[in-house]
């Protein structure tokens, strides 16, 4: 997808707003270990075909694989 973990972040999650992380420094590794622990600050779909996985908004992306 090339893209880093903050990219794939919900920032309208209330959790978002709790951790602060729109306003701290996080490294990819800390990022990461906060989307296991809350999976509802991961943006959705994403949508894998082959080798290939795009984030599936806007929709345009998923068109994109086909």
């Amino acid at each position: 997808m090339k893209l880093q973990p903050r990219d794939l972040l919900r920032k309208s999650e209330a959790i978002y707003r709790e951790l602060g992380l729109g306003q701290h420094e996080f490294s990819n590794a800390e990022i990461i270990a906060l989307m296991i622990e809350h999976p509802d600050l991961i943006q959705r779909p994403i949508v894998e075909r082959g080798n290939r996985a795009v984030l599936g908004r806007p929709t345009e992306n998923v068109k994109s694989l086909l």
